[in-house]
Order: structure tokens, then sequence, then C-alpha cells
């Protein structure tokens, strides 16, 4: 007997409204357990989401483009049965129309209106009350749809757009810019038509595929189809927020497209735009550096530079792997915006090295797990995350979160490029448990099978370079953590003990710091503390 089975995106971590990226699966498909359903692309990874279910997929309920959380709906399957025989024809036929489903979706958020004058409130927006507008988007006479935004509210925490719930002609604007507004409060009056509701989900349903298309799937090319920027001398229209964004970037807003209502720049139009700068898409511009400017005028963005390197001999061309396009935004993102400074420590192991190798050889009769240095390093740091609470923290605008938890990233390396497996509630662990959990970890990174779960919620990251060599490096920090302690290999050096020169196990460190938050005493104190922990590895049980 056949059934019909839903199939969902599973737990993803702290990720919410990931765009698709790829879409693997049309209706009349036969799918297996483990075929990749979607590919879906956050700001810090790249996932396959794969079918829990054997079967012939009935029905496709994303599209490229669209955003989805854990519990989004993706495709029904049809399994046993009727499932085993081929796709019929109407199943094919209906393959088109299946995966625009979404399109759909709005009709469950917009209110059944027969006609008359409806009152559009300010929803809940959480713990918000007496929040400014800061923008008003329609004057009376205005025709409105579902979905456009009315106003635009800005606390000290957060900017907030308030859409439309309904489609027509804005009859009466009861707020005006300056006025403080809470949840309840009535913005407009709109007076609807029977069809209102009928229509204005699809005006609204293309949204999530426009927005989302241009930042995750084509960065590159996004600025060609964008609005021309504005007229030299034109209003610039934006919220304070984004000319704060604006001026954090260095850039001229006058230069941006807009794609915001009523030409409004947006947040995401400042993002696309400098990706466009930063990939050569955007050819021209000019934007003042993060600071102001440099050496008294404005710094000019170039575009990069083409060069036919063919004409100089062969080539090869390989496309960069996923993992490493994602990782190069974010590097990029992290180098222009972290104001971070590197501080080196050199930390004596002799002893920490010589117990750990003790233990192994214990350890190796009874088959127990074996112990790396990273195990130490990582009870090391949780205690300098402890006794300087700062690098356990993140910026959040003008506030600094402080973490009571201690989950700590490790830098590893895989075929396809580094990737960073997160180790939670390491202050709960012995070394041997993390052993035991980051060299799982690792072996997954290899195999291209972490789950995003495993890759989040993070508060300060290592990255070792132990095992190839160097001496020092300058890694850079993984937003939002405000610091990354960078390790090389160790090596044995002449040591004066004040009376004659030793041999010891040096591990070189090299910690960089976000500098708003942590200044060049403070990273020291947090280094030499480090080095001192590992130098005698009993203080961490003080």
């Amino acid at each position: 007997m056949s059934q019909i089975i839903e199939v969902k995106v599973p737990d993803i971590g702290d990720f919410d409204s990931v765009p698709v990226i790829e879409l693997f699966v049309k209706v009349g498909d036969r799918i297996k357990v483990d075929d990749a359903i979607v590919t879906l692309e956050s700001d810090k990874a790249t996932m396959d989401v794969p079918s829990t279910v054997d079967g012939i997929v009935k029905e496709v309920l994303v599209s490229l483009g669209a955003k989805v959380g854990e519990g989004a709906l993706l495709i029904k399957v049809e399994t046993g049965g009727a499932a085993a025989a081929a796709p019929s024809q109407a199943a094919q036929a209906a393959a088109p129309t299946a995966a625009p489903a979404p399109a759909a979706a709005p009709p469950a958020a917009a209110p059944a209106v027969g006609g008359g004058v409806v009152e559009v409130k300010v929803p809940d927006i959480g713990d918000f009350s007496d929040v400014p507008v800061i923008d008003l988007f329609f004057k009376v006479g205005d025709t409105i749809k579902v979905d456009d935004a009315i106003a635009t509210l800005e606390s000290d925490k957060a900017t907030m757009d308030v859409p439309s719930t309904v489609a027509g002609t804005v009859m009466e604007v009861l707020v005006q810019l300056g006025s403080k507004v809470s949840e309840g409060a009535v913005l407009i009056k709109v007076e609807t038509a029977a069809s209102a509701p009928a229509s204005a989900p699809q005006a609204a349903a293309p949204a999530p595929v426009t927005a989302a298309a241009p930042v995750a799937a084509a960065p590159v090319a996004a600025p060609a189809a964008l609005a021309p920027a504005l007229a030299a001398g034109a209003k610039v229209h934006a919220s304070p927020s984004v000319r704060a964004y604006a001026r954090e970037l260095g850039v001229d807003l006058n230069k941006v497209p807009a794609t915001g209502p009523k030409n409004r720049i947006v947040k995401e139009d400042l993002t696309r735009y400098v990706k466009g700068v930063m990939s050569g898409a955007v050819a021209g511009p000019a934007a003042a550096a993060p600071g102001g400017v440099v050496g008294g005028g404005v710094l000019d963005l170039l575009p990069w530079p083409k060069v036919d390197f063919a004409k100089f001999g062969e080539i090869e061309v390989k496309p960069l792997s996923r993992i490493k396009k994602i990782s190069g935004q974010n590097l990029s993102r992290n180098w222009v915006m972290i104001p971070a400074v590197t501080y080196h420590e050199d930390a004596d192991i002799t002893d920490i090295e010589a117990f750990r190798v003790l233990l192994n050889k214990e350890n190796e009769k009874g088959g127990g797990t074996k112990l790396t240095m990273l195990a130490f390093l990582m009870k090391a740091c949780v205690k300098g995350l402890q006794k300087f609470p700062e690098f356990n923290a993140s910026l959040d605008g003008d506030n600094l979160v402080l973490k009571k938890y201690f989950n700590i990233g490790f830098a590893a390396d895989t075929p396809n490029g580094l990737v960073v497996p997160v180790v939670k509630n390491v202050d709960k662990k012995s070394v041997f448990e993390l052993a035991q959990e980051s060299g799982d970890l690792a072996k997954q990174a290899r195999d291209g099978k972490l789950k995003p779960a495993d890759m989040s919620g993070a508060c300060f990251t290592i990255s070792s370079l132990g095992g190839i060599g160097g001496t020092y490096f300058a890694p850079i920090v993984n937003a939002p953590e405000v610091a990354i302690l960078g390790v090389n290999k160790s090596a044995m050096k002449p040591v004066w003990d004040g009376k004659a020169f030793v041999p010891r196990l040096i591990l070189p460190l090299s910690l960089t710091a976000d500098h708003r938050v942590i200044d060049g005493a403070l990273a020291t104190r947090f280094n030499v503390y480090i080095a001192q922990l590992l130098a005698d590895f009993r203080r961490v049980a003080l």
C-alpha cells in the first residue's frame, strides 16, 4: 500500500531563511534515501539536504532562490505500492509547474477580505515599544499591495519594515515621521476590494526568489540587473541604519542601485554593490575607506585586473570549490571590517608533550583514545576564556555579548578547503573526550559529511598548522567571534634556565584579536596565560 510522505528541512543549526541554490528533483523522479534534494547556502556553509525516504516525487514545494529554515516542507514522496511503478505521464507533465509551489504559500498570510476599509496595525515586534517611525512609504490615495513596506521602524537594536497585510487604496495615514509606535498601533487604513486578497499574493510571491538569487546565487552578475544608481546630486533614500552601514563600508550611497520600495536603498543593495566592486563587476566606483579618507583623499576601488594569461604560456582553469567560494567571501568581509592585530608568544610544552606521549603508550594496548595536542589546547583556551571573558564575546552594535557557554571551533583541512567544526561545551569534557570528538569531526569534514549544526555556535577558534610546519602566522578572525588562536609546529630550542642552555620543546602561538574589543595589553595577558597553562598543565585544575 502506498502512502505520501513529507520530506522537510532537518535541523540545520542556527541558520534560518537559507536560500536554495540548487534543486535536484522534479515531479515524477524516483528518489532514494540519502539522495540530495536541494543544496542550501548560508553565509558560512553549503549543505545538501538528503531524502529520508525512497519513492516517487509527487510534489516539489520549493524553487530556486526560495528561503527555507528547519521544518520547511521540501517535497512529497509516494512510497510503496504505486511508487514501485514507473512515473505516469501526468506526473511528468506536472513537473514544470511543481517547482514554483511556494508562490501559493502567501495566501495563508493574507487575511480574507471581502471589501471595505481595513486597519493595518503594527504586528508583534518582540520586546520593543515606543519605536520611532524613520521612513514612511505611502500617502493617501496610493495603491498598496500585500507585503509592501508601509513604514520603517528603528529601535536601538534593529531596523524593521512593517509590511501591509492587505491590498487596496490608502484612505488614511495615522502616523508620521518621528511618531513612536508599539504593537497594535494603527498605521494606515486601506480600502480593499473583494478581489484584493486573491491578487495580492501573486504580486508578492516572487519576492523571495528575486531577493535571494542575486545575493546568494549570482553575486557577480547581480549589479548589472539592478536599477541605475542615483544621478549626481539626487536625494539618497535610505534609513539611518543603512547609512551607518555604508559609512562602515566606506561606500558612497549615490553610487548604489536601489531595489527597495520607492527607490529606497536597503542593506542587501549595499552588500551586493560591495561584492560587485570586489569582483570587478562594477567598474570605476570610488568609496571612502572605512576609517574615512586615506592620504587626505578618497580611496578608489579599482576593478580587478583582466589578464590573458594564455598568451604567456600554457594554463589550466579550475573552478573554485564551493567551500572556497563561501569562505572567500567571509574572509574578505572579516579582513576589511575587523581591525585585527596579531600577538605572538612561545609556549614551553616539553612536559605536557612527554605526558601526552606517555598516556598514548599506556592507552595503545587497550585501544583507547589517542590524545592530541589540540585537546590540551582546547582545555587551556577554555581556562583562558573563563579568566578573560572579553575573549568569549561578540560585538552587537554598541553592545558586547558575553557568552556563558564555551564552544571551540578548530580549522580542519579537507580536499576542498578549510572548514571549521565546533566542539560544544568544552569546559564540561575531559581531554580524552575532546580528542575523540575533534577526531570524529575532522574525519567527517574530510569525508564531506559535516552537518550545519556541527559548524555553528563557536565562541573561539583554534587554527593549527602544527602538522605542516611554519613558525608564526596571522590568522583572520572568524566573525562574529573576536579572537582566533594560530598554532604552528613545535620545535626543540635551547632555552636559558639561569645557569645553562637546556633543550626545550617550544610551541609558537599567534593570537589575532579584534582591537575594538581586545587591546594589546589584554591580548598579551591572554597569550601569556595560555603559555603558562601549557608549560604546567596542573594549573588547569586550579
